[in-house]
């Protein structure tokens, strides 16, 4: 499977965009050890007592940008894959894959460090315009096959 030079380009990025992720996640466990905002009480109790089980828009920030690499990372690793098996130019593969991490990196930036808008908005737009451009190119695919 490594064998398809698309395919390989696809997992080089996918692993990248799944260790953002993971930063991300200990980004928001170190702002909440900083700010003492916890999520359990239990967790409120072993670092201080239960007034620390509470909220906090900084925690809360990195949870939304976290929930948004969700929400956009997951349905390219679909469509990526799906698409890297459809004998793309390499290319071409490339260039969507590195279009959709580089601009997923820039989206996390501006949310993470509050850029000025419309950054972080523009971000997630062309970060979408490969995903868009892979899907249709799929269902293209499909569409002549029958």
């Amino acid at each position: 499977m490594l064998e398809n030079e698309a395919f390989s380009c696809f997992v080089f990025y996918s692993v990248l965009l799944v260790i953002k992720m993971y930063i991300i996640a200990i980004i928001t466990g170190q702002v909440r050890l900083r700010k003492k905002a916890f999520a359990n009480p239990e967790d409120a109790q072993r670092h201080g007592g239960v007034q620390y089980y509470r909220e906090d828009p900084d925690v809360e920030r990195c949870r939304r940008a976290h929930r948004n690499d969700m929400e956009n990372i997951f349905p390219f690793l679909f469509l990526g894959a799906v698409y890297s098996l459809i004998g793309p130019s390499l290319a071409v593969a490339r260039a969507h894959f590195l279009v959709f991490f580089l601009f997923r990196v820039l989206h996390t930036v501006a949310y993470l460090c509050v850029l000025r808008a419309p950054t972080r908005s523009l971000a997630y737009v062309v970060a979408q315009v490969p995903c868009v451009s892979m899907a249709v190119q799929v269902l293209a695919a499909l569409a002549s096959s029958w």
